[in-house]
């Protein structure tokens, strides 16, 4: 049997950073609060937990002390709530959803109508729109770009875990319905470079797993790029999940991992596939 890692598969540089900055931060406050999950990753949530950086899902429930932003970001009223219970601030946001909400302020000030390319409910999407004046229209398709009224300046931006052919697709829509647009490409490259790989991958092998927390977009994005070139393709949180049939006559293995799969896990699974093989 045959497995192929995927390269990038894991942290990406801004989970990296925050999980880097969140462990020295349980160190460094006697009391500190991440405001909602620092990452997509249960794993990870529950060993910040042990080192005492507790979860809270509202600033007003932060009994004082600090608040750890986490990567995907936080609204701009969340933050003037922070700043009102004068709480120290650990500002983990990701760089590029940090740019994601600048350009969001910037264009809306400059009157375009924001169009923010996204899953509405998702926090890092949430965050974005708070920045931008006026009206923002969340799309997540093509077919809910269609369905935009023609307007005379259009805005756009992309969470930065959207696929690049969703944006561009997107982009293409809202230039027949605008005189005017302005567009910025705010998907991360390790997200670009990811995809490609996986799909790479998916396309040689007889079995791909995806790894990565069951809320994480950018995981479930993955696995459904990865289901579009082999239908036996399964998301899976932990090693345990794996299932001995799943390997029955496969001699290819594909795996890659979001970018909140911390290694840990990736190892875990390495080895459960090794477990099973050698039981067959």
């Amino acid at each position: 049997m045959e497995i192929i890692l995927a390269q990038h598969a894991g942290f990406c540089f801004g989970v990296k950073r925050a999980t880097k900055m969140a462990f020295a931060a349980s160190e460094e406050y006697e009391q500190i609060h991440s405001l909602g999950p620092l990452i997509h990753s249960p794993q990870v949530v529950e060993k910040l937990e042990q080192e005492g950086v507790q979860v809270c899902q509202r600033v007003t429930d932060i009994p004082g002390g600090a608040v750890l932003i986490r990567s995907h970001g936080v609204t701009a009223g969340e933050i003037e709530e922070i700043h009102e219970q004068q709480l120290e601030i650990v500002d983990a946001t990701c760089p590029f959803v940090k740019k994601a909400q600048d350009y969001a302020a910037q264009l809306s000030q400059e009157g375009y109508q924001l169009v923010l390319i996204g899953e509405a409910d998702h926090p890092e999407v949430q965050g974005i729109c708070s920045y931008a004046e006026g009206e923002v229209f969340v799309v997540a398709s093509a077919e809910e770009a269609h369905k935009l009224p023609r307007l005379a300046k259009i805005g756009i931006v992309a969470q930065t875990t959207q696929s690049l052919e969703n944006m561009q697709e997107i982009v293409s829509i809202c230039l027949a319905k605008a005189k005017e647009l302005r567009a910025y490409n705010t998907i991360c490259d390790a997200t670009i470079l990811r995809q490609s790989e996986a799909r790479s991958i998916a396309a040689q092998v007889d079995l791909m797993l995806v790894i990565g927390g069951f809320n994480s977009a950018n995981t479930t994005r993955l696995a459904s790029l990865c289901r579009e070139q082999q239908p036996c393709t399964y998301h899976i949180e932990i090693a345990s999940e794996v299932r001995p049939e799943w390997l029955v006559g496969k001699e290819k293995i594909g795996i890659t991992a979001g970018a909140s799969a911390p290694g840990w896990i990736i190892d875990d699974v390495l080895t459960r596939i090794e477990e099973i093989s050698a039981g067959q």
